[in-house]
């Protein structure tokens, strides 16, 4: 019998890491290589072990990625398992996406039961942004798994007071240190909290262990860092998006404090990264028009600006698009569709405050689903567990352990100025999933006790609460299916008619609902209130399957099926890549034993022709354009050696190598379009190169003229971002430009 007990109850579960798997795993093949930036670097990492470690962008090791090495090692080893394809390289997230659910399920049923782990489980599963992070090479969900089995340790280190529990939890936030460099310290606090609190060992031993356990956290965080720091510049890549070329500046800088303030470390932005920026920006700003598999944010407008205005943000509204310019199938122009829907970059709608993950944005639709039954289920939880200072068992600890991970969090991505990406808001989805699994238990507890305070009311006010953020969610996107909308509004019925039935029957029965008839109706309106909140999360990470998530910014929920693809575009590029095929075809005849086939201005002209090609071509201005790595006499160096010949000139670039540029294009000869220049890649270019927009800032009075100009010369000298940087491309040959 014990055995049958154990599969009932093991049942669920099983299931819901099936349904998980499902998500994670279903025609994953659309989603092609996800990320072609990172996708290039893994490729470039599969060349040679010097690759491999300094995790370079391109086969030649010109450039790193800006990111640590952990999560792309992996991606790499499965890709040599496997062999290269996007498959390959998205399969370690989506794997750790199921993980992830089965850890958390496991975490919170050690403390709070079966029902509340799988409850949690549950809603983990179908967190839309969770499922979108697990169906890309981007690697926020690994440290999602590594971070969730750190909270293992630091739970039964805070309940045993054992030192090798918080050494191997802080070790783990170290590897996590790898995986996404300060991203993974967001749950120090949670850690420190709740090891000092804790009762098992004396307070001077606690702070002991922590102290000593920093000192190993430090180690490891920065043992990739300081290894690569010490290896002389000439023999490993420049360290991509740092100022300096070493990745101490660049965990400071690029992914430090940029993600806290608007100006960060020499204005950098990474494209398709959202900073709330005073929307025009600073002196020489031509509109920040990065772009990575063709997604752009421009200078952020209001949302009225999106919605009304000319096409100056390229990444959606209603904006015009000039003449020429090819979207894909299905796609509104990026992040909002005609008729409803998100407007515009995230940025530039929403002013940081308390209600920023609640609002018209492109952040709310893909993780406060769950939000508001998680902060009523803390409450609840701590009025079941009699929560206060003397933090005595298991369950006091991983309340507090929870809500320390979820609260920093919520003040980080309600409040930054920083840039940062939507998806990193999948790092708030197991603390939403496991308070959201404990808080409901909880609330049955409450409901059910025949008790004089209004305690119970928790319960149906918490479900109506969660069920009118799902409601104010829909009202954002008014252009989805009619079928979607009457099954999301029925969901949404069933859970206000259900709650509202509970309060009515415990009124009723005054109360009184320890008999067995009592209990069962009880629990059969909770159930339904609760079904009826997770049909619409559940819709929008289901979207996922049959929809194309944008490789640079994934995301899915009701955005991804209000545009079908959400975002997808530049000209029709970004994603396919058909648009250089003439150029890699010309490339391959006409190269000969140059280490670079190409020079481009950025990853974002690069990452196709690796990927392609597997060859060298160099990102002369890295990541975005912006890094100052080689000096005009090193090029002409390189030239005069036979280490590069072609240059493409234009793209997207950020002026710090207009120098070169400005050479290439005074001593170099122009190669015939005709020869390497897709006629509808041509055709579309123009329509662009011709556009002209006026933008107005209402705060200055000022309006901002932007016009594309590509007579002459001049296009080598727009190399910014925005309109003047995305300028009409010329390929020159420096053969015997240099004696």
């Amino acid at each position: 019998m014990k055995n049958v007990k154990f599969k009932k109850e093991n049942l669920p579960i099983v299931l819901i890491l099936i349904l998980s798997a499902v998500l994670n795993f279903a025609n994953l093949t659309i989603e092609g290589y996800g990320n072609e930036y990172y996708a290039a670097g893994v490729k470039s990492m599969l060349v040679n072990l010097k690759n491999f470690f300094f995790v370079s962008f391109d086969p030649a090791g010109f450039v790193s990625i800006d990111k640590p090495p952990l999560g792309f090692w992996i991606q790499t080893i499965s890709a040599k398992i496997f062999g290269f394809s996007g498959w390959s390289i998205i399969l370690p997230q989506a794997l750790a996406g199921v993980i992830s659910v089965g850890l958390i399920y496991y975490i919170v049923k050690r403390s709070f039961g079966n029902i509340a782990g799988t409850i949690s489980a549950l809603c983990l599963a179908i967190t839309p942004v969770f499922v979108a992070a697990s169906r890309n090479n981007t690697i926020d969900n690994l440290l999602v798994m590594v971070l969730l089995i750190a909270c293992v340790f630091i739970s039964k280190a805070a309940e045993k007071g054992r030192f090798k529990y918080i050494i191997i939890s802080l070790v783990l936030i170290g590897v996590g240190f790898n995986i996404k460099m300060l991203q993974a310290y967001m749950i120090i606090p949670a850690v420190y909290v709740v090891y000092l609190i804790s009762r098992a060992v004396p307070v001077k031993k606690r702070i002991k262990h922590l102290a000593l356990g920093t000192v190993v956290l430090v180690v490891v965080s920065l043992s990739w860092a300081v290894i690569v720091d010490l290896v002389p510049a000439q023999y490993r890549p420049y360290v991509g998006s740092s100022t300096n070329n070493t990745v101490m500046e660049l965990i400071l800088g690029h992914n430090g404090l940029e993600r806290f303030n608007n100006s960060g470390m020499g204005g950098r932005q990474a494209p398709g990264e959202f900073r709330n920026t005073n929307i025009y920006g600073t002196q020489n700003q031509r509109g920040n028009g990065n772009a990575q598999n063709g997604n752009w944010t421009n200078r952020q407008k209001t949302a009225e600006d999106s919605q009304n205005g000319n096409m100056a943000n390229f990444s959606g509204g209603n904006g015009n698009v000039p003449e020429g310019m090819k979207l894909p199938e299905g796609s509104s122009g990026g992040r909002g569709a005609q008729g409803g829907g998100m407007a515009g970059n995230f940025g530039g709608q929403t002013e940081a405050s308390i209600t920023r993950l609640f609002s018209k944005n492109v952040l709310s639709d893909q993780i406060v689903w769950f939000l508001p039954l998680a902060i009523f289920g803390f409450i609840a939880g701590a009025i079941v567990e009699k929560l206060k200072f003397t933090f005595d068992n298991r369950k006091k600890l991983d309340l507090i352990l929870w809500i320390f991970w979820l609260i920093p969090e919520f003040l980080y991505f309600s409040y930054t100025k920083g840039l940062f990406h939507q998806y990193y808001l999948t790092m708030m989805a197991p603390p939403i999933a496991a308070l959201s699994g404990i808080g409901l238990v909880s609330m049955w507890k409450l409901y059910k006790e025949k008790s004089k305070n209004i305690t119970w009311l928790l319960l149906p006010v918490s479900l109506v609460a969660n069920g009118l953020v799902q409601l104010l969610m829909l009202s954002y996107y008014s252009n989805i299916s009619s079928a979607i909308k009457a099954i999301i509004i029925s969901s949404l019925v069933l859970c206000f008619i259900s709650s509202t039935l509970l309060i009515v029957y415990k009124v009723v029965k005054k109360g009184n609902l320890e008999k067995a008839g009592n209990i069962k109706l009880g629990k059969a309106l909770t159930i339904l209130a609760f079904v009826g909140i997770l049909i619409t999360p559940a819709i929008g990470s289901g979207a996922a399957i049959n929809h194309k998530v944008n490789g640079t910014m994934p995301s899915a929920g009701l955005e991804l099926l209000s545009n079908n693809e959400s975002g997808n575009f530049m000209m029709g590029r970004g994603s396919g890549g058909s648009g250089n095929d003439k150029l890699v075809k010309f490339l391959e005849k006409n190269i000969t034993n140059e280490k670079y086939i190409l020079v481009v201005s950025s990853a974002t002209s690069a990452q196709d022709i690796i990927l392609q090609t597997g060859k060298g071509v160099m990102a002369l201005g890295g990541f975005t354009g912006s890094d100052k790595i080689l000096t005009l006499d090193e090029f002409k160096t390189m030239v005069k050696n036979g280490e590069v010949r072609y240059v493409l000139t234009g793209g997207m670039g950020r002026g710090s190598m207009d120098d070169i540029m400005n050479w290439v294009q005074k001593n170099g000869k122009a190669v015939s379009e005709s020869q390497w220049r897709n006629t509808v890649e041509s055709q579309e270019e123009k329509g662009y190169s011709d556009f002209n927009v006026t933008e107005y800032d209402k705060n200055t009075d000022t309006k901002y003229n932007y016009k594309n100009d590509n007579s002459g010369n001049n296009s080598g000298n727009n190399s910014g971002g925005g309109p003047e940087g995305m300028n009409s491309q010329v390929l020159y040959d420096l053969k015997g430009s240099v004696k």
